[in-house]
């Protein structure tokens, strides 16, 4: 299906019942490769998600002296000196949120210079607050726009034992930190700044892969966290399932009525993700009020499910959706008044879903504008199982993290049309 400009979905009229494995997590596979780069030794990464973010993450990494081998679709073999090496051309990382901030610090660790680039949405999301708590540590650090690119003088060295970092627009800053701080000549403390904190699960996730590649990490208080220069050691490592994309299932579940077998239950997954599945089982009776706070990526999915819920639904706590790979509070809220006008909206930050379960069964003829956005693409498509018309544009954006969703989709027996 590569290649095709738009993809309009066919309601399947009967419940999806069979079984669908989700790809690898994103967010875990991005860890291991850097961390296993990090590390000496060679380290096998299995259940690994191959796909556009994960791809740029790899060839950085490669160009950086690392050497990756990939035997089959779910497997990185990766061997690593212990030292990243400068690499010959600027980095270039598409627009992989994970892959740019963890490389970014990573590049400290590199004694000599590193440019971490993006195309042009990349460029547009923001980086300022990892900038600066780099530069806090001594490190030479600039990004004249506060977004991509970045340049990074790195020794390997720093220059202070505490950092402070604002972890409001992004918990990957944090993360990047603490992975990059085990590799450096000193212990470090990492703290974090301001009330709100974007998804602090994410925080564990970086924490307990730290330590499965042999670094000492300890939380000494609920903000602060205190990371030894152990460095890593190779390991071999095993990657869950990606619970941001389980939701797209778990939701066209209950949307059908049908019974969809992901081969890990919900209550298996680790990711911050996985407590969508809470408020999905709870359809058609959402909760009027859902924080998105901690579990961000499960925004998109929960927003369409909430159009066919029986009472409407605001979205709050979701304000860093808008520094995503696109603002995802205008994406829903436009894409759903496509389908029916005022059907989602904006109050401030929020986002408010008007709700119409008469709206399954209907033909809607609505373009949705993916922006480019694999979530958003992924999202609307659910809104196509009830509803006829409903069109997809670019929807091979999907590729950014799970390159193959139409064909998982069509396995239990949904159809297209170009």
């Amino acid at each position: 299906m590569m290649g095709r400009a738009k993809l309009t979905i066919i309601p399947p009229g009967k419940p999806l019942v069979g079984r669908a494995m989700p790809p690898g997590s994103k967010s875990i596979t991005n860890r291991a490769l850097l961390l296993a780069g990090l590390a000496k030794g060679t380290s096998r990464l299995t259940g690994a998600l191959k796909s556009d973010d994960t791809r740029y993450m790899a060839e950085a990494l490669r160009a950086m002296g690392v050497t990756i081998d990939e035997p089959d679709n779910t497997t990185f073999i990766v061997t690593g000196s212990s030292k990243l090496k400068s690499p010959a051309a600027p980095l270039f990382l598409g627009n992989a949120g994970t892959a740019t901030r963890f490389l970014t610090a990573a590049a400290a660790l590199v004694d000599g210079k590193v440019v971490v680039d993006g195309d042009a949405h990349m460029r547009k999301r923001p980086i300022g607050p990892l900038v600066d708590a780099l530069r806090s540590l001594g490190i030479d650090a600039t990004a004249e726009t506060g977004c991509p690119p970045v340049t990074v003088n790195g020794t390997g060295r720093f220059e202070a034992s505490r950092v402070q970092i604002d972890g409001g627009l992004s918990s990957q800053y944090v993360s990047a930190l603490l992975m990059m701080a085990a590799g450096g000549d000193r212990p470090v403390d990492i703290e974090l700044l301001g009330e709100h904190i974007g998804a602090l699960g994410y925080i564990d996730l970086t924490v307990a892969a730290m330590r499965a590649f042999g670094a000492r990490v300890e939380r000494t208080s609920p903000v602060t966290w205190r990371v030894e220069p152990t460095g890593y050691h190779a390991t071999d490592f095993l990657i869950e399932p990606d619970a941001s994309a389980a939701t797209y299932l778990w939701a066209a579940e209950v949307l059908t009525g049908g019974k969809i077998d992901l081969g890990t239950p919900a209550t298996e997954f680790s990711q911050p993700d996985a407590r969508a599945y809470d408020m999905i089982s709870q359809f058609p009776h959402l909760p009027p009020v859902i924080d998105g706070s901690q579990m961000q990526d499960a925004i998109p999915t929960l927003a369409v499910l909430a159009a066919f819920n029986e009472t409407p639904v605001r979205f709050v706590g979701i304000a860093n959706l808008r520094v995503k790979e696109c603002d995802r509070v205008r994406a829903l809220s436009s894409g759903l008044s496509r389908i029916v006008p005022g059907l989602g909206t904006e109050e401030g930050d929020d986002l408010i879903v008007a709700s119409d379960p008469s709206l399954a069964g209907k033909t809607l003829p609505a373009e949705i504008d993916s922006f480019a956005d694999h979530r958003i693409a992924m999202s609307f498509a659910l809104a196509g199982l009830k509803i006829g018309g409903i069109t997809i544009l670019d929807p091979d954006c999907v590729a950014k993290t799970f390159p193959a969703y139409w064909d998982v989709l069509a396995s239990l027996g949904v159809a297209y049309r170009d």
